[in-house]
């Protein structure tokens, strides 16, 4: 990403839980500062808010190291799941019979933008 966009992102791409359950922690922390969301997941209830935290540091890291800007200004542009591979184990059942058991993976992106803010001159 160039630096005249002013955004970045980072994509965690297995993430043990399926697309459906993470997309509503996702949800919960768009549109907001970076700052906010991290400490809105720190207090989230959901299991998975910790893997969703760590792709938010990991872009806020990337925009710092990588882009040199300025973490203060920077939200949650765009939080978004996709599915990735699924686990397919067997249950044994009754009769000799088995059924089968699907364990999905996800994959997170997180697109972080800085927001210049524009000094107002009052006369």
């Amino acid at each position: 990403m160039e630096k005249n966009n002013l955004i970045v992102k980072a994509v965690n791409k297995n993430v043990r839980t399926s697309p459906r359950k993470l997309a509503l922690v996702c949800n919960f922390i768009k549109g907001k500062k970076a700052d906010i969301a991290l400490r809105d997941l720190e207090f989230s209830r959901k299991r998975i808010a910790k893997d969703v935290s760590k792709t938010v540091k990991s872009a806020i890291s990337n925009a710092e190291n990588n882009y040199q800007f300025d973490i203060d200004n920077l939200f949650v542009k765009e939080a978004y799941v996709g599915k990735s591979l699924v686990m397919k184990r067997f249950r044994p059942r009754a009769k000799g019979r088995a059924s089968p058991i699907k364990k999905p993976f996800s994959r997170i992106t997180i697109v972080l933008e800085e927001k210049k803010e524009i000094k107002k001159v009052s006369k």
